[in-house]
């Protein structure tokens, strides 16, 4: 046996997902462990046939206070925290009759799973673990001398290790990181909770933000093959948890381009599709099924879109895997997958195919790290009053009839999803043509009529995700043949803009709201 292993020959296990936990005990009472347990989780072990001492036996002392006290007792604590290197810990013990423990299993209270099942105030306070975190804690402190196992994905390695003479040092340094990430992650979610639900600001921004995550995958490298990159995931799911069916790993911009795709398809209602390279639109569509609306997203950019990234909100169908196995093409990810599209699409050896059931996810607001701190926002989504086309203000020609107002509004939900400044194009459903990143408007302009080129510019619409400073950048748009233009408004030549759009006959619409995207 190595020198640094302890054998396993008494536990303490408290736990209140109980998935496993009677094979556990069968196994640790077979490989000589003696079980020490509370309430309801000794009542399980019992009820497998294993020997197990309550807490209350243990320490004299009955639970009390509807279970809010049942281990925080020295006979407890004293046997996890005893450091077994120092005798004069071990002499203590002896001179106190307390029993050491070699291994403590622990899971808390379900906390954010109360709150998100729409639990009253108290109780979401009555599931705050007291008990449960301080042994947990303490183990994790002592892990020369305890293993701690917070999660019963870990029970197949304790009962290895009970047969096996113990956990090596190693191993127990291990679970004890586990542990205290369990603990935080515990007390964020309480802390979080308290400052945003329970004690509002009166500013209504909490004065406490906290998050964790736990490392999902090491990236090749980041944006550039000379930065190092790893995944991390938090507990809400989306892009991150999406599983991959096919193809190489997924690097740091094949996320971000991923990540931007959904944001954009997951805007409609309709089957949509956009394709995205470098954060930014190719091609954004909505079509009568998921392979239309595919094919006129690529019709926007198809010189942009080779190797470019492409999500749906719906299932791709055997037509659209077709489509893009033309194509090359870096990453698919939709909600699912007819039979025979991923055999479709596996055919390119290098795509990578995910599946993201969840669409994007979005935990409330969203941040972005600067020198020294955090910037955190609400998500800018489509719902805003300026979204909806009625109520829109017309300022300039005739009400746009049915087809034209259909457009304009693609176009609006659409621009969300191009980074500022942005100017799209937009016929029948479908981007022709993205102006976008630009630090101009007028560029951003003649970029998005470029694209388009002079027949397909001809009869758009347009929509800006700001407001035109000057009537220069509109007029580029009139010079083309734009038809209807709909845009925030809000300029201090506001009236200057809409002169040009009457003279020119075309028709403009103000949302009064706009979607910058930095």
């Amino acid at each position: 046996m190595s020198e640094d292993k302890h054998p396993l020959r008494r536990a303490i296990v408290s736990v209140y997902d109980k998935t496993g936990l009677a094979e556990l005990a069968t196994g640790l009472h077979e490989a000589g462990v003696a079980l020490v347990s509370t309430g309801s989780t000794a009542g399980v072990i019992a009820g497998a046939g294993v020997p197990v001492t309550t807490v209350e036996e243990l320490t004299g002392f009955p639970e009390c206070l509807d279970g809010r006290v049942k281990t925080l007792h020295p006979r407890v604590h004293a046997g996890i925290l005893a450091d077994s290197r120092l005798e004069s810990h071990n002499q203590q013990l002896a001179d106190l009759a307390i029993e050491p423990f070699d291994l403590v299993v622990v899971n808390l209270y379900p906390f954010e799973a109360t709150v998100e099942s729409g639990a009253t105030p108290d109780e979401c306070v009555e599931q705050i673990d007291i008990g449960g975190p301080s042994m947990v804690r303490g183990a994790a402190k002592n892990h020369p001398s305890v293993a701690i196992v917070v999660s019963p994905d870990r029970y197949d390695e304790v009962l290895a290790a009970a047969r096996g003479g113990g956990f090596s040092l190693e191993q127990r340094k291990r679970l004890a990181a586990e542990a205290f990430a369990h603990t935080a992650s515990y007390d964020v979610a309480v802390a979080s909770w308290f400052a945003s639900a329970y004690a509002p600001s009166e500013d209504g921004w909490p004065e406490f933000a906290g998050a964790t995550w736990g490392k999902g995958a090491v990236l090749r490298y980041g944006e550039n093959p000379h930065q190092e990159a790893a995944l991390y995931r938090d507990s809400h799911g989306g892009l991150a948890d999406a599983e991959q069916l096919h193809g190489k790993e997924m690097s740091y911009n094949n996320y971000v381009d991923a990540n931007a795709a959904l944001r954009a398809a997951y805007d409609f209602d309709e089957p949509a599709v956009a394709i995205i390279k470098h954060a930014n639109p190719c091609g954004i569509a909505i079509g009568a099924d998921i392979a239309e609306a595919h094919a006129r997203a690529h019709a926007c950019d198809p010189v942009s879109a080779f190797g470019g990234v492409i999500a749906s909100n719906r299932a791709v169908s055997v037509a659209m895997a077709r489509q893009v196995s033309e194509v090359f093409t870096e990453v698919v990810v939709a909600p699912a997958y007819e039979t025979g599209a991923v055999d479709i699409l596996a055919a390119k050896k290098n795509i990578r195919i995910l599946r993201c059931a969840d669409g994007p996810v979005s935990a409330g607001a969203e941040s972005r790290s600067i020198s020294g701190g955090l910037l955190v926002q609400m998500p800018d989504r489509v719902d805003a009053p300026g979204d909806d086309p009625n109520a829109w203000t017309l300022v300039a020609g005739d009400v746009a009839d049915t087809a034209t107002l259909a457009d304009l509004r693609f176009a609006w939900t659409a621009i969300r999803a191009v980074k500022s400044n942005a100017i799209l194009l937009a016929y029948q459903g479908a981007s022709v043509g993205v102006g976008m990143g630009q630090v101009n408007r007028v560029d951003s302009c003649r970029l998005a009529v470029e694209r388009a080129g002079a027949e397909r510019a001809r009869e758009s619409v347009a929509a800006s995700d700001a407001f035109f400073p000057f009537a220069d950048g509109l007029q580029v748009l009139i010079d083309a043949g734009v038809r209807a233009v709909v845009q925030p408004g809000g300029s201090m030549r506001d009236e200057e803009v809409i002169e040009a759009a009457k003279a020119a006959g075309i028709t403009m619409y103000f949302t009064g709201t706009r979607h910058f995207f930095h």
